[in-house]
């Protein structure tokens, strides 16, 4: 029976062999998905087209409340800024503030 250092160098060793083993495995996969590329005039857009917007998103610029105080306008999305903390420590809600 191995001891338990010989078996863990064996499996180090085994990790190596199958690393480069799939190294190998994977340049024969590229060079043949090239081929197949160049045969069928694929271009790589053709397989990851440009991502674009999915859904339709308020812009982050859009200002949704407005410190009275300042004038400091927040969106709504992100860090919240100090006003609005300061404001509902006052007892106020951020809905007071909020631009028509």
């Amino acid at each position: 029976m191995a001891s338990y250092q010989e078996l863990i160098a064996q499996i180090e060793g085994l990790k190596r062999e199958a690393e480069d083993a799939r190294k190998q495995e994977m340049a024969g996969a590229v060079a043949q998905i090239k081929s197949i590329m160049a045969q069928f005039g694929i271009d790589p857009s053709d397989l990851f087209p440009a991502r674009g917007v999915k859904g339709k998103r308020a812009p982050s610029g859009i200002v949704k409340y407005r410190d009275p105080v300042s004038g400091s306008g927040w969106s709504g999305r992100g860090r919240r800024p100090g006003w609005v903390g300061e404001l509902e420590a006052q007892g106020k809600s951020i809905e007071d503030c909020r631009v028509a």
